[in-house]
């Protein structure tokens, strides 16, 4: 099956050149294209690692803090919890930057957390139980492992994102563009040597056309 050529393009010397030029850089393009969706997965893979880990930790602290704060609300009440919590002083401040990854903005979270203790909480210790503090402490802790989780997965969608639109681009010179520019490169070439010949041969013609007619001219001359 013949590659489809490039629309519009006149079969030139100049224009031979300028394809020839198009197709070099884009031969460039995509070999630098390979090389940024390869580093783009490894990264991918190494991040996606750490994904199970810290969902993991979050996990099992959340369900930790959980039981603790339903034997909480069973000892105390829900409304006495509900009270407590409203007790608590904010302790947690969370910066998030960015960082480039093969030009793919990913975020960095940077999570400042106040070491407290139980009277630094908020909360009256007289009316609460011994597990809603279990249950404060626990949240504290997964608190932090699912701001780590969220920085993770939102790492990956966001590679995982340029991975396909670097995988469509590639596909993209590989199977259509630089074969498109190929073909086209070819058949102005074989155009142009076509042309050569076609004027090679009329040149003759015209050459020996004028032989005849300088041969005719000098056997009038010679015989007048």
């Amino acid at each position: 099956m013949a590659e489809e050529i490039l629309d519009g393009i006149n079969p030139t010397r100049m224009e031979l050149l300028a394809l020839k030029k198009r197709e070099a850089l884009a031969v460039k393009g995509h070999g630098l294209l390979k090389q940024k969706r390869d580093a783009l997965i490894k990264e991918f893979f190494d991040i996606l690692d750490r994904v199970e880990g810290a969902r993991e930790n979050a996990e099992k602290n959340l369900f930790n803090a959980y039981e603790a704060l339903t034997e909480a609300q069973i000892t105390m009440g829900d409304l006495a919890v509900q009270k407590a919590a409203l007790s608590v002083k904010e302790s947690v401040k969370v910066d998030i930057s960015s960082r480039s990854i093969m030009g793919v903005s990913v975020p960095i979270t940077n999570m400042e957390m106040e070491s407290r203790n139980l009277v630094e909480r908020g909360y009256d210790l007289a009316n609460t139980s011994v597990q809603l503090d279990e249950a404060a402490k626990l949240f504290e802790v997964a608190l932090g492992h699912i701001i780590e989780l969220g920085e993770i997965e939102k790492t990956i969608y966001l590679l995982a994102d340029e991975i396909e639109a670097t995988k469509r681009r590639v596909n993209s010179l590989e199977h259509i563009m630089i074969p498109r520019l190929q073909a086209t490169v070819k058949s102005i070439d074989m155009r142009l040597q076509e042309m050569e010949r076609e004027n090679f041969v009329r040149m003759k013609m015209i050459r020996s056309t004028i032989e005849k007619n300088e041969a005719k001219a000098k056997e009038k001359a010679q015989a007048e």
